[in-house]
């Protein structure tokens, strides 16, 4: 894949000084900002999850051409693709871009260890998260400067000192912005009903955070709301490996088998 070299990118220094500047700001001015120094090279990357669509509204308001990205791991619920549809309505011409696995990673990975694999061990797991997430999107975010994620601090242990502004060395050394870093599930919420913004039918149905039907569930009351990712793993990641590097011995050389001659093991 051939990318124009990235020509606007900040180092640490500045991430730190920037994420300062922006501490306590509304997520809107901090989404001005990085579309406007960074655009057309950046794009919000979202698994549909509220924190996503919210992310698109706020967005979309500034820039109805600004770009939004996902990946079809080609095991996701339906309801994410009914979502779609819906968002698609509600944001004529919104510049929506579904990535895919590689074909011949996904025949690779499925002969060696068939299609359900992720239930086997955890390593088998994070492989079919590698194959199926992470490497399409290291593939799309080589042609980025910046991406727009909405992780939030109160999500899990793993994201509690997420900063808004930071630089992404496991992707090329990109910006990276967490716009919702500051808010809380609550305030999430509060504002896509506010906006009437729609949102994943699955969380009627109990679900606190979705993603591929075969790996997340409802949860109980009480519960974190990743506690219905993977939960038949004990005491191993609530990660997929697209916003922090896992490594876990086998699974990396297992990997480079997958992904073939040239591959590169990123996540």
């Amino acid at each position: 894949m051939t990318t124009t070299p990235h020509l606007d990118l900040i180092d640490e220094l500045e991430a730190g000084e920037l994420s300062v500047e922006f501490e306590g700001a509304e997520p809107q001015e901090l989404l001005a900002w990085a579309l406007e120094r960074f655009s057309p090279r950046i794009a919000i990357s979202t698994a549909f999850q509220v924190d996503g669509v919210a992310l698109i509204d706020m967005a979309y308001e500034l820039d109805p051409a600004v770009e939004v990205f996902s990946v079809d791991t080609g095991r996701l619920p339906q309801e994410t693709f009914e979502l779609i549809e819906e968002l698609r309505g509600r944001y004529p011409g919104l510049r929506l871009t579904l990535l895919a696995p590689e074909a011949r990673q996904l025949e690779r990975m499925t002969a060696r260890h068939g299609p359900n694999l992720f239930t086997a061990a955890v390593e088998k797991r994070l492989l079919c998260c590698n194959v199926r997430k992470v490497q399409p999107l290291t593939r799309h975010l080589a042609g980025l400067d910046a991406w727009i994620t909405g992780l939030r601090r109160d999500q899990w242990a793993s994201r509690t000192d997420i900063r808004k502004v930071e630089i992404d060395h496991d992707h090329g050394a990109i910006v990276k912005l967490n716009p919702l870093a500051e808010w809380t599930e609550e305030e999430v919420w509060d504002y896509v009903r506010e906006r009437g913004v729609p949102t994943h039918p699955l969380y009627e149905r109990g679900y606190g955070s979705i993603g591929c039907a075969p790996c997340t569930r409802a949860v109980a009351p009480g519960e974190p709301a990743r506690a219905g990712r993977w939960w038949w793993e004990v005491d191993a990641p609530k990660e997929c490996g697209i916003h922090c590097a896992i490594e876990t011995g086998g699974f990396e050389h297992e990997l480079h088998a997958i992904l073939g001659d040239g591959g590169e093991a990123r996540g």
